[in-house]
């Protein structure tokens, strides 16, 4: 799994992007694919990486 930190999260939208260094792009991430209430920005995740059609995307995500 892989590791990083919120980078930008909308909360209107329930979507943003994990900094990561496994990654040379942020990955997206969405609300459905995590537990909780709203991420916060630098907030640390652990999470899977699956090749989606606008780029990468993390599944799997739990909060560290």
């Amino acid at each position: 799994m892989a590791k990083g930190k919120v980078d930008f999260f909308n909360d209107t939208g329930g979507y943003g992007f994990i900094a990561t260094d496994d990654s040379d792009d942020d990955v997206f991430v969405h609300m459905d694919d995590i537990e909780g209430g709203d991420l916060e920005e630098g907030e640390e995740l652990e999470f899977d990486i699956e090749t989606a059609e606008k780029g990468p995307r993390a599944t799997n995500v739990t909060r560290l």
